[in-house]
């Protein structure tokens, strides 16, 4: 290795400590487990401070070779939440983003730590932000148990999806080539694609109806994606996720095959299925 290598490693050794100094008081609760920052320390100077950087502000040494930037810490502002929007998430939230990842970013899947890990990795990431120390998670959302899924149901999801103007962003169909997905940029003024249902399988946040509607009701942070929770009833939530579900054609999904024995759906899914329109790696 190298002398100037050597400093280099030494440097930000040195920086990483002095900014984790001050980790100990800060814990964490994920279920039956507590987190503790000491260790989380350790765990996030081995896996972590590549990308988000040893101030957990998302300036690590890696970070400029990525299309999408690192989650900023500092800031605490956090796009997968079951809290409304603005609010922090709670500690739980952020563990099923460290053990889930994020879909369409250099964010990866931490499935292989323990829960006890990612409770310590936790509350070591709440050091950085000041945040932490002011104010408390917010509430999580009720999500209702799902109404039932017909044909109904779908169309007038459907018709939300178009009162609420969705399409503006994700298409018509769908593929987030709305009119106005070229001029979307999220917190960090980055361009960002609108999600693409036809070729996502997978969101940002979850792979259920229930993370689908938590999304759309609880908005994703950083990101245009509002929360639409002052604008819908808790059954129309659950008709615009049977009707965003029919728009994911790759992806079998009762609501799918129910909407594909209609003459409109199966018409829809023969023309989609003949086309596709990617939105690359920087989807919300």
């Amino acid at each position: 290795m190298s002398s100037l290598k050597t400093i280099r490693l030494v440097l930000i050794a040195v920086t990483f400590l002095a900014a984790a100094g001050s980790s100990a008081a800060q814990d964490s609760h994920v279920g039956q487990f507590t987190g503790h920052a000491d260790a989380g320390k350790e765990l996030y100077s081995r896996y972590c401070w590549g990308c988000h950087g040893p101030h957990g502000d998302g300036n690590g040494e890696n970070a400029p070779y990525l299309n999408i930037l690192p989650r900023n810490f500092v800031a605490a502002k956090f796009k997968c939440r079951s809290t409304p929007s603005g609010t922090l998430p709670t500690d739980e939230d952020l563990s099923n983003a460290i053990k889930r990842g994020l879909v369409n970013s250099n964010m990866p899947a931490w499935s292989a730590l323990t829960d006890q890990q990612r409770a310590d990795l936790v509350a070591f990431i709440k050091t950085f932000s000041p945040r932490w120390k002011e104010e408390k998670a917010g509430d999580p959302i009720q999500v209702p148990a799902e109404t039932t899924m017909n044909l109904e149901s779908i169309q007038h999801g459907k018709e939300l999806f178009t009162k609420l103007e969705c399409f503006k962003c994700h298409g018509t169909e769908g593929r987030g080539d709305g009119p106005a997905a070229a001029t979307l940029t999220d917190s960090n003024n980055q361009p960002i694609h609108p999600y693409d249902f036809e070729t996502g399988s997978r969101f940002k946040c979850g792979t259920t109806n229930s993370d689908l509607f938590k999304i759309f009701m609880t908005g994703l942070d950083g990101t245009p994606m509002p929360s639409f929770d002052d604008q819908l009833k808790a059954n129309e939530a659950w008709d615009l996720v049977h009707y965003l579900r029919t728009l994911q054609v790759k992806h079998e999904s009762p609501e799918l095959r129910l909407w594909e024995g209609t003459k409109e759906g199966e018409e829809f899914v023969r023309a989609s299925k003949g086309a596709g329109t990617p939105t690359g790696t920087g989807s919300e």
